[in-house]
């Protein structure tokens, strides 16, 4: 006698919870950006606690930002190789791991050490989640909406960062702020193990070992040169090597990667107008974004003395223009195209940065209130059109890769900026602040103004006939056909 087995569903198993996978790796993204942010509030904690100078509470937040971005193109591919719910999981618990060891760390040095392990998990959660979501989503529309999501959520995470990191500065202590990773991260490995399937890419990308490392000591020999230069000297031997070895690295990375068959980063993508766009204006919007918080945090706790807690809850206007912003964006950049977003926003970073040029140890606060919700509106309105920027016209084929490089150039463009705080306000070469530091802050604000005019000029220049056509030419070199613009998509 014969027996009649169940008949198994014929939906495929990443189909069955899209909604509940979308939580679990937007919950991967919140944790690693949110970080990212949160320890700039508990960064004068950090120094009385560890006797940290100002240089060393640079590195203490551009060590997570700067092996994060080196690493998130390696992580990517490898996700290809070994499967991505395996490698998002592997990142996670490195992440997990390290965190836990930034909790327990006894000094500075052993704390910067601790956050690049950090880093090397959080370069595995972020581009994988990305491509998870991405099998999860197969029709167009819906995966849209979830690319929309899921960059809101970047937007969230720095907003409530400030305010996370403060709360529990002034209550457990800075160490709370690595605690609170640890059974979320936890969560996060079980709740992957049962719900995500298992995905690998049908085409698995070769090991790019000589392009990796060109990228590592280039990003690493450039942001040492922002924040070392200013206490060494400009012109001493060490600052000149650290920038000259930057400059070359550069040079042999891109004609090492245009030779290469599968390069880490395939040069000719930035001859779309629209990809190149995409990428300078990440990095121009976090660098804005990084030096923002580093400085303005500083300035909070060290001139007004406020204390951690009071610090977060006086950038929640900063918080409540990007939770209302973000979402916002998505929505009109789904119905309008990139361009109208990243209009207003580059308008409304240029009016907040020129307001902080008149920064004083006495500003009014409801002034520094107002002018922190602008420059919310503006971080907020830019990440929507930074990710569809990227994939705007590229091959099928090539959206993650696009999308990856993106995310790459926001993590490059946070660690620049807390350099350029350090080289343009002065502080980097002292051990404390002295006691004209907010009016030593005027030349960064200057420079995030020119920030925004280029932010402007690139988000008209990429959505206007040039940039439409530009796309056509990246369509042919990969022998595809073009995802389409955003402004197209809008319009539809």
């Amino acid at each position: 006698m014969t027996t009649v087995e169940p008949q198994q569903s014929a939906v495929p198993a990443r189909y069955r919870h899209p909604r509940l996978i979308l939580i679990i790796c937007c919950t991967s993204l919140l944790l690693v950006s949110m970080d990212a942010v949160a320890i700039n509030v508990a960064l004068p904690s950090i120094s009385r606690d560890l006797h940290a100078g100002v240089a060393e509470l640079q590195w203490s937040v551009d060590a997570y930002t700067l092996v994060l971005a080196s690493l998130l193109m390696l992580s990517g591919s490898t996700s290809d190789r070994i499967g991505r719910r395996r490698t998002f999981q592997i990142g996670v618990g490195i992440f997990t791991l390290g965190s836990l060891l930034c909790s327990l760390a006894p000094s500075v040095g052993w704390l910067i050490a601790f956050r690049m392990v950090q880093a090397v998990g959080g370069s595995m959660m972020n581009p994988v989640a990305m491509s998870i979501i991405t099998a999860t989503f197969p029709d167009r529309a819906e995966r849209a909406k979830a690319v929309g999501i899921w960059s809101a959520v970047i937007g969230i995470s720095m907003g409530i960062g400030p305010i996370v990191g403060g709360a529990l500065t002034e209550t457990v202590g800075w160490r709370g702020i690595f605690w609170i990773n640890v059974p979320i991260g936890i969560a996060a490995i079980v709740l992957t193990a049962v719900f995500i399937p298992e995905s690998r890419s049908s085409h698995r990308r070769r090991f790019d070992p000589v392009g990796q490392l060109l990228m590592i000591v280039m990003l690493a020999s450039l942001v040492a040169g922002l924040i070392e230069a200013p206490r060494r000297g400009w012109t001493e031997p060490e600052s000149i090597v650290l920038f000259t070895t930057a400059a070359i690295s550069l040079a042999v990375f891109v004609a090492y990667e245009r030779r290469r068959r599968e390069p880490l980063i395939d040069i000719r993508f930035f001859r779309s107008l629209p990809f190149s766009s995409s990428v300078v204006t990440a990095v121009c919007t976090f660098t804005a974004n990084g030096a923002f918080l580093f400085i303005i945090t500083l300035y909070l706790q060290e001139v007004r003395q406020l204390s951690p807690l009071e610090a977060g809850v006086h950038t929640l206007p900063f918080a409540v223009a990007q939770l209302i912003c973000a979402p916002l964006s998505g929505r009109l950049v789904a119905s309008r195209g990139t361009r109208p977003p990243v209009v207003i926003a580059a308008v409304a970073l240029a009016a907040a940065s020129g307001a902080l040029t008149l920064l004083t140890s006495s500003t009014p606060m409801p002034y520094l209130l107002v002018v922190f919700f602008v420059f919310g509106v503006a971080m907020g309105l830019l990440n929507a059109p930074i990710t569809t920027t990227a994939v705007s016209g590229m091959p099928a084929s090539q959206t993650g890769a696009a999308a990856a490089i993106a995310s790459t150039s926001r993590q490059v463009g946070t660690s620049l900026g807390i350099a350029l705080a350090g080289a343009l306000t002065g502080i980097g070469a002292s051990t404390s602040l002295s006691s004209t530091f907010a009016e030593a802050t005027a030349p960064l604000w200057w420079t995030v103004v020119g920030l925004s005019a280029v932010i402007l000029f690139l988000g008209v220049l990429a959505t206007g006939r040039i940039g439409r056509r530009s796309t056509d030419a990246i369509a042919f070199l990969f022998g595809e056909s073009p995802t389409g613009s955003a402004d197209e998509e809008g319009v539809r």
